[in-house]
């Protein structure tokens, strides 16, 4: 009889459940770990690793703000003073070369050396490097993707479809380049937040669960107890 309780755990009790022990659990794995890996190793680890995962949670604080700081200059020049990308680029090069073309010319006139332009190359390793770890990545979001829709993971199925739906609203609301800009500035921002005040945002999210179980079990008496299922199946005899 016990075992048919269990059985019928309802999904969402189940997911809050999950919540609930990993939060509670958050302690005791931290401990067995070994001492070279603290409590900010988990965030690190989610974002990758690596120098990305540096540059998200502020490592160095001045490339960081640099990355920052030309995302910015991009969207201000492509959403508020409408740029467009060819025209961007053909300005730019024009300007280089002109810069370049006059500076190379006037140093025959006032003697001194033209100016050293160095040979730039893509290296075919990192171009490949890059693309292999592009296609992982793909192909990894495929498998997950694949893992949902198959109705094994209820939790990430929520989760996905929940962010869907925010981002289809904000879509509506703004742009794609703008809506790719407050996804990296969030991806510079909330990462960092939450590494600094990981203990309190934790401490919230087990509230918000317990209470989420709380409101769950009110619904489940009230209304999804009485509606009427069928007998359950029990397995084929031969």
């Amino acid at each position: 009889m016990s075992e048919h309780a269990g059985e019928s755990e309802s999904p969402i009790e189940s997911v809050t459940n999950k919540i609930a022990e990993k939060l509670h659990g958050h302690g005791s794995s931290s401990s067995s770990d070994s001492d070279d890996e603290n409590l900010e190793q988990p965030v690190h680890k989610v974002l990758g690793g690596g120098k990305p995962a540096n540059i998200l949670l502020w490592r160095n604080k001045k490339i960081s703000a640099g990355v920052l700081s030309v995302a910015t200059i991009i969207w201000i020049l492509f959403e508020l003073l409408e740029y467009h990308l060819l025209t961007l680029v053909c300005h730019i090069l024009i300007f280089s070369l002109v810069i370049l073309f006059l500076w190379s010319n006037a140093t025959t006139f006032i003697k001194k050396a033209p100016p050293h332009i160095p040979e730039v190359q893509i290296p075919e390793t990192a171009l490949l490097e890059f693309v292999s770890a592009v296609r992982l990545d793909i192909n990894q979001s495929l498998v997950e993707l694949r893992a949902i829709a198959s109705g094994k993971e209820l939790k990430k199925f929520l989760a996905v479809i929940a962010g869907l739906w925010v981002v289809s609203v904000v879509g509506s609301w703004v742009n794609f380049l703008t809506l790719f800009y407050i996804l990296f500035v969030l991806l510079h921002t909330v990462p960092v937040l939450y590494e600094k005040y990981e203990d309190p945002v934790d401490e919230f999210a087990e509230k918000a669960a317990a209470e989420l179980k709380k409101y769950y079990a009110i619904v489940d008496a009230k209304v999804l107890s009485k509606i009427p299922r069928g007998p359950l199946k029990g397995p084929k005899s031969d």
